[in-house]
């Protein structure tokens, strides 16, 4: 069945591949950035004009759709604003692209702890670190049909395979030990939890 979906962050690397997998299903989108102008002209896509730090505006422009996908980068202590926008909007489902980095190793070790000390600019740690937070926050919250989807530790480029495993709350890692997705294979898997809703309210996560 169709849906009309609010994707924030459209024109992003994830946001782009998500719009594409949405379309090629028969859903439409409204894809929502900051610059527009950004985003090229295609059938089934709205674009539109947001900012997820200024929750009224954001709101207004989320409600009557089916669902909210969020695939815009962290940034510091705004995540409320962002799920302040959603509960205001009155949409129920909500799909959040989230990090790796409050996914465990096979050690129990949480990839955040991994990432200490090896010389990652204090700024992308930081951004890193709301994104844990983000997943701390959803998961008090009770009014959204809500979840968070952690992609692999290396997600890049790559081949459109539809071959990958999915998890719960551990890295998925192949026999290499190397926990690796491409973009459109991401994006697969978010739509289909879109669609089936498997993970309500819960987090999950995709390797090969």
């Amino acid at each position: 069945m169709s849906k009309h979906i609010a994707l924030i962050g459209a024109s992003g690397n994830i946001g782009s591949k998500i719009t594409r997998e949405l379309l090629d299903r028969g859903h439409t989108v409204t894809a929502i950035c900051r610059n527009p102008d950004t985003m090229d002209a295609q059938e089934g896509v709205t674009t539109v004009p947001g900012d997820m730090l200024n929750p009224e505006q954001l709101a207004e422009t989320l409600k009557g759709h089916d669902a909210v996908i969020s695939a815009a980068p962290f940034v510091t202590d705004e995540s409320e604003k962002l799920f302040a926008a959603i509960r205001g909007s009155g949409v129920k489902r909500y799909v959040m692209v989230g990090g790796a980095a409050s996914l465990f190793n096979d050690e129990g070790v949480k990839v955040w702890d991994t990432l200490q000390g090896v010389g990652i600019p204090e700024p992308v740690l930081a951004n890193i670190a709301e994104g844990i937070r983000a997943f701390d926050l959803l998961q008090q919250e009770d009014s959204l049909d809500w979840t968070f989807f952690s992609p692999a530790v290396m997600i890049g480029p790559g081949e459109r395979t539809g071959q990958f495993r999915l998890g719960k709350d551990n890295v998925v890692a192949d026999e290499k030990g190397e926990s690796k997705i491409s973009y459109d294979d991401y994006a697969i898997a978010l739509v289909d939890e879109l669609e089936q809703g498997n993970n309500i309210q819960g987090r999950f996560t995709i390797g090969y």
